[in-house]
């Protein structure tokens, strides 16, 4: 593979502490959730972030097999990731779960979910989710 963009974020303190790229273009404040133990707070987790990168890599891959199918995706297109953690049912740790809901307003349902199912297929979420995590697909 060859590499095109390389990016780099240090964290320190865990889910309880902070996070930041290396160019200083994102720094957030990390807190546990209360549902999984912690205090919570105005801060962001793991869980949160991995949903916006989803969410937002999915749509640009859509947008991407939408161009080479010559099919215009409307503006307010979206694409919602809701993450969930929770223990593993071997018991050796946690896993994640995403759900991911795709509007494409004006666009007819079989087109819709031929660019999604693609789109599935192009997305390097999707590709490295593959296998190890539950991914589903709806289309709105």
């Amino acid at each position: 593979m060859k590499i095109l963009y390389t990016t780099e974020a240090t964290s320190t303190g865990g889910r309880d502490g902070k996070s930041a790229t290396k160019d200083g273009a994102l720094s957030v404040t990390l807190n546990t959730p209360k549902e999984l133990g912690g205090a919570g707070g105005d801060g962001t987790n793991p869980e949160q972030l991995f949903a916006a990168g989803y969410s937002a890599c999915f749509l640009g891959a859509l947008k991407f097999v939408a161009g080479k199918e010559k099919v215009k995706v409307p503006e307010d297109t979206s694409v919602t990731a809701s993450v969930g953690i929770g223990p593993r049912d071997d018991g050796q740790g946690f896993g994640i779960k995403a759900d991911l809901t795709i509007a494409i307003p004006g666009l007819d349902r079989k087109t819709a979910e031929d660019l999604v199912q693609k789109a599935h297929v192009v997305c390097p979420y999707s590709h490295a989710t593959k296998g190890n995590i539950e991914v589903s697909l709806t289309v709105a």
